[in-house]
């Protein structure tokens, strides 16, 4: 298994022009929250439901990504995990404040947002790496991450 900087190097190699950095800090988190709201919209088994928090098809697979992410780094995977739970938050508040169904906002979001990561990979000429493994669906993410704990100086 390649360690964390590993991953973060060979994803920022297919990641160096500014336009197509701007664009990946702008729809990649886009696209993890589409991909939340998705799930979050899918019905879920009313008998695995606690009652205490929302359980359900969101909160499922990020827990499974967690687990990923606190296998790389435990410093960078509470980041992550930081940015999830705020993720489930907006999830569920918009589901029952805005004027249209969570899943059709989540759906057009989703589209667009990787419209734009394809654009940006026209830009830097390279394809997206995911491509290659798909590992790097969730390493985009934790690039970006990665750069608020440098900015922040804390050690990932």
């Amino acid at each position: 298994m390649r360690s964390l900087q590993q991953l973060l190097d060979e994803y920022a190699g297919s990641h160096t022009h500014p336009g197509n950095k701007l664009i990946h800090w702008i729809c990649v988190p886009l696209i993890v929250w589409s991909v939340v709201a998705l799930l979050w919209s899918l019905p879920f088994p009313t008998a695995l439901q606690t009652g205490l928090a929302p359980f359900n098809w969101a909160v499922v697979a990020l827990v499974l990504a967690q687990v990923y992410y606190f296998r790389l780094s435990v410093q960078l995977g509470t980041g992550v995990f930081l940015f999830n739970l705020f993720l489930l938050w907006l999830a569920s508040m918009l589901e029952m404040a805005a004027p249209w169904p969570l899943w059709l906002m989540a759906l057009v979001v989703f589209v667009l947002a990787w419209i734009g990561q394809f654009v940006g990979h026209v830009l830097e000429g390279k394809r997206p790496s995911f491509f290659k493994d798909l590992q790097f669906l969730l390493i985009g993410p934790a690039w970006l991450m990665s750069f608020v704990y440098r900015q922040l100086g804390l050690r990932y």
